[in-house]
């Protein structure tokens, strides 16, 4: 190892360090680390160090992840009353249940509302005939005991059949010489996959699934996980699904395999319906009658199959207690009343958040800044990485660094405190773990209702805190077991701090919220160095002239909540000029010309981002021409959904398409023009755009 730091030639003075560093390891193990604490006061710090509670999130974590909550289904009112109840008890203001249709068909923007949906009863059982009569062997399956073990959308059913092996059941060949008619059918793949020929076409009575999903290193490594399965939530097919363990599904598979007849029976009781989505809200009123009207959001989603622990009882459970903790060091004189209004809300991911941006218009305005969280306290078991995320390009913002400096300041001071070398506020539960958080600070990405809020309607910039990768996501291995109490604690912390300050922002505030934007500048300037060191001159330009946009964008963003000193404006003129000279050189951007030039607006009926994952496809819906390159680009830090979610949001009325396909190569690599135009005229001919002349 010796050699490894020092010159063959030294290698004989090494010994020498070595001593030395062993006779002075005492000394140096006992100097304490002190991290300066950014942007709030430590009296803030230390308060919501003593008031936050990783053990109380916990607990919430524990009792939502009893109930099956699908999006308005009779189990997730009763989370959602919890939830209202928890507040009202705390006595937050503004304590109320939104109620939105969820009838399956009344659209909210690019999104149809789903039904409600509820089961009642599912069970699967193995059965052997007697004198023609079935008698049941085994219980394969139960929704009492396991919820996931009926795919969602399940409809009401029953029959006593032959199982029979279809594979993936997606191709006509899977079918060849079986006949599946009021049969069971085994399947490989998502239930909604497989129902168009097992059940429309063939004739299946029922399936019966061992879909894996949710792709990471631990994939189909434990045989005893069940994972979530889905039917359509829009066709008028009523048929159901059971999901079974790959454990389960291999032995009967060996079984059919070697020309064993396989009877199951198999009863369900479920239905999908006209409902309501619910949205839980309540609010600490901001203080500051030029600035209270203006809110700060928290938001996570409420929805999940049992349990549904990380996934996301963990994220519900968190902002609640930040309300809680909020409103009492406000109520105590601990902290000041925040500047502007702190909202928290509580929907069904993704399609309930749309419904209320679309169905009370007259709040989603009052939206300044969101904090969201989704899948915050996973333990070592789950193999997450806790990520403290950006918001995309095309919505700079500097409430993206006001994020970073507290996941950066609670990753030091928890490594401080777990190397023995310090740490005052390691934000640490009595109920759980000691180690570092080692959070990522990471880039944007989607994946949960953050995509709303920033996407290009709303633009609502976004903090977005989550946990991936997760082994048990979306299986019946999500319990409270793998959760981390000091995981909750940790989150609630960076959200609360990172909300407070953004309430409270003023002028006087902005030279050291400046100070640390110029540090994370500099950060993203090595990370463009790098790019440009692998990229065309051409395009390592367009890295660079994007990077100094955004920059610049960054830093404007400012004065949409406070005055920027004269003082600031001046020395961020000059750190810009040095960015520039740091990063070039830059080569002067092309002309755009022919369809380059082309310069869209959105349409107001197409609101929300085209890229959803709840069921229904605006774009599909509305365009039936031959499905664009760019929904399935694979670029260098980029794959398509990634692209076509970024080149709707810059569509503005003002970029022409040259300026769009430059912004989504410097954020996911480089794209032709013509990709990138080919999707811009596929939306227009959905009604997403039009043309601007």
């Amino acid at each position: 190892m010796a050699s490894a730091f020092f010159p063959r030639s030294s290698v004989a003075r090494a010994s020498q360090f070595w001593f030395l560093a062993l006779a002075t390891a005492p000394l140096a193990a006992s100097a304490q680390r002190v991290t300066p604490i950014p942007l709030l006061g430590e009296p803030t710090v230390a308060a919501l160090d003593n008031e936050l509670s990783g053990s109380a999130a916990k607990r919430t974590v524990e009792f939502l992840a009893q109930l099956n909550r699908p999006r308005g289904s009779k189990t997730f009112q009763i989370a959602s009353d919890h939830i209202a109840s928890e507040l009202t008890r705390y006595g937050l203001e503004g304590v109320s249940v939104i109620e939105i249709p969820a009838d399956g068909r009344t659209m909210y923007g690019t999104e149809k509302a789903r039904p409600a949906w509820d089961a009642d009863f599912a069970e699967l059982w193995e059965v052997r005939m007697d004198g023609g009569k079935p008698v049941d062997v085994v219980r394969i399956a139960s929704f009492e005991d396991e919820p996931v073990t009926l795919a969602e959308d399940s409809d009401s059913g029953s029959v006593t059949a032959e199982l029979i092996d279809v594979g993936a059941g997606t191709s006509e060949s899977d079918y060849a010489g079986k006949n599946v008619k009021g049969k069971l059918v085994l399947i490989s793949t998502q239930p909604a996959a497989a129902a168009p020929l097992a059940v429309d076409k063939y004739g299946a009575a029922g399936m019966v699934s061992y879909a894996q999903n949710q792709l990471t290193a631990w994939w189909g490594e434990d045989e005893n996980l069940i994972r979530w399965g889905h039917l359509d939530s829009y066709s008028p097919r009523k048929t159901f699904s059971f999901m079974l363990s790959l454990k389960q599904a291999r032995a009967m598979k060996a079984r059919l395999a070697q020309g064993e007849h396989i009877t199951l029976r198999a009863t369900v009781r479920a239905a999908r319906h006209p409902g309501q989505y619910r949205v839980v809200t309540a609010v600490i009123r901001g203080s500051d009658p030029k600035v209270s009207s203006e809110e700060i959001v928290f938001s996570c989603h409420l929805d999940h199959q049992r349990p549904g622990a990380n996934d996301n009882a963990s994220g519900c459970a968190t902002i609640l207690e930040v309300a809680r903790a909020l409103d009492k060091l406000v109520k105590d004189g601990r902290i000041p009343r925040p500047a502007r209004t702190i909202r928290f809300i509580w929907p069904a991911e993704i399609e309930a958040t749309m419904a209320l941006f679309h169905y009370k218009p007259e709040m989603r305005a009052h939206f300044r800044a969101a904090v969201h969280m989704d899948m915050v306290g996973g333990n070592e078991r789950t193999k997450a990485i806790f990520h403290v995320t950006r918001g995309p390009l095309s919505l700079p913002s500097f409430i993206y660094d006001v994020g970073r400096s507290f996941g950066a300041y609670v990753n030091s001071e928890s490594d401080a405190f777990a190397s023995g070398q310090g740490g005052k506020y390691p934000f640490v539960s009595t109920e759980g773990g000691k180690e570092a958080l080692l959070a990522d600070l990471a880039d944007f990405t989607m994946g949960s209702d953050n995509i709303v809020y920033s996407e290009g309607s709303f633009r609502i910039p976004v903090i977005y805190l989550n946990d991936w990768p997760d082994r048990y996501i979306h299986t019946n291995y999500d319990s409270p077991a793998n959760i981390d109490a000091t995981k909750l604690e940790r989150a609630a912390f960076i959200g609360a701090a990172s909300a407070l300050y953004i309430a409270n922002l003023k002028s006087a505030d902005v030279p050291a919220l400046w100070a640390v934007m110029k540090e994370d500048a500099l950060r993203r300037a090595a990370v463009v160095l790098e790019h440009r060191a692998v990229l065309p001159q051409d395009e390592g330009s367009v890295v660079a002239r994007t990077y100094l946009t955004t920059e610049r964008a960054y830093f404007a963003s400012i004065a949409d909540f406070a005055a920027i000193p004269d003082s600031v404006r001046k020395d961020a003129d000059l750190f810009f000029a040095r960015l520039e000279a740091m990063v070039g050189p830059l080569d002067k951007a092309p002309n755009a010309t022919g369809d380059g030039a082309l310069v869209f607006a959105r349409t107001p009926a197409a609101t929300g981002p085209m890229s959803l994952f709840v069921g229904y496809d605006y774009f599909s819906d509305h365009y039936k021409g031959p499905t664009p390159r760019l929904m399935s680009y694979q670029g260098l830090r980029g794959g398509g959904e990634d692209y076509i979610y970024e080149t709707l949001n810059l569509v503005d009325g003002k970029r022409n398409a040259r300026d769009i396909r430059d912004i989504v190569s410097a954020e996911y690599g480089p794209i032709p023009l013509d990709v990138v135009v080919e999707y811009l005229k596929a939306l227009e001919a959905a009604g997403v755009v039009r043309s601007v002349k």
